[in-house]
This record gives structure tokens, C-alpha cells and sequence, in this order.
């Protein structure tokens, strides 16, 4: 089965810094196989067979404690999950200089259609929409400062979401992909 393991907030502001050549063998370590990082900021494409999303970010989430002495959130998705995610992105959300459109990769704690009652949405400038596993949310850039989007960032729900960008999320999907036909 392929995954990709999604951390929370590493390499950003030179906290959590994480090096990914090390962070690779700290997977391989840990018995995941295909080991693929993509960007510094903790997208690892992997396979693994007997064990469920929940126990590999457990096991994960130790591997990198043990590793790097760092507590680290780790949200684990199969490519189901992400195909199922990069169906409902809009063909036309990109993230360029005119418009801004993230996927929020929800814990399992809040992944429910009510997580959008906690989050400050503009009807008129942000576009938003919850899938099983994450929410949608796209804002032209000229409007990114009037976006509810901005209001996340320090809120309760922030702290339970692990944000990727569209471009960022459709190029997980493609390695996802072509790893898994290599399979």
C-alpha cells in the first residue's frame, strides 16, 4: 500500500529542522519501504503493508522522536485518500501569483464536515469545502488579506491540520502514483 506521511510544521523559520536525507533513513529504520521525500517541509511517500494509517503515524511520529528528539505530528494518508482529495480540487485552484489555494490535511480528531463551523470563512472572497480528510480552501491573492483563511493561523483548529498547497498536493499524488505502478 503506498502512503504519504504528512509532518507538521518542520523546517519552517528554523524551527524543527529536520534534515530529509536523514529523515528517510529514520522511515527505512522504522520498516517503511519506497522512501521518498518531497520538499523540506515533511511530505515522505512510502510503502507499508499490516499496519492501518493510525498505527504508521504512531510508529512515525516515535521514529522521529527517537531520531531527532523532536515531538512531531504526523498525519498519514493513503493514495485513496489523496485521489479522493485531488478529485474535488477545481481543475482551475492554483497557487501563482493570482490566486491562493491550500488543502488542510485534517487529524482524525476533526475530520467531519463541522470542522468547518470552527474556521472564519468569507463567503464572498474565500472558497471552501470539506472532503473526508481535508478542507478545500481558495482565495484570489488580492483578497488573501481580507480571507478568513489568515484568521487560522494561531486558532485551536490550526493546530490539527497540516496545510500543502494545491501544486504541492498534486505533485505528492503524482509520485504517489508512479510509485505505486512501480509496485
Amino acid at each position: 500500500m503506498t502512503y504519504v506521511a504528512l509532518l507538521r510544521g518542520i523546517n519552517i523559520g528554523g524551527r524543527n529542522k529536520i534534515n530529509m536525507k536523514l529523515l528517510k533513513q529514520t522511515f527505512e529504520k522504522a520498516g517503511m519501504h519506497n522512501v521518498v521525500t518531497y520538499i523540506n517541509t515533511g511530505n515522505i511517500i512510502f510503502s507499508k503493508e499490516d499496519h492501518s494509517k493510525s498505527e504508521l503515524a504512531t510508529i512515525l511520529k516515535e521514529a522521529i522522536h527517537e531520531d531527532f528528539d523532536l515531538q512531531i505530528k504526523v498525519v498519514v494518508r493513503s493514495l485513496d485518500d489523496i485521489t479522493r482529495i485531488i478529485n474535488e480540487i477545481p481543475e482551475k485552484w492554483k497557487n501563482d501569483k493570482e490566486m491562493k489555494s491550500d488543502v488542510l490535511f485534517l487529524w482524525d480528531e476533526v475530520d467531519n464536515e463541522t470542522v468547518l463551523n470552527n474556521l472564519v470563512i468569507k463567503p464572498n472572497i474565500d472558497t471552501v469545502k470539506y472532503v473526508p480528510g481535508a478542507v478545500l480552501w481558495s482565495v484570489n491573492k488580492k483578497n488573501v488579506n481580507k480571507s478568513g483563511m489568515s484568521r487560522i493561523v494561531g486558532s485551536k483548529i490550526y493546530k490539527q491540520v497540516s496545510v500543502r498547497n494545491v501544486n504541492t498536493t498534486r505533485k505528492i499524488y503524482k509520485l504517489m502514483q508512479e510509485q505505486n505502478s512501480e509496485m
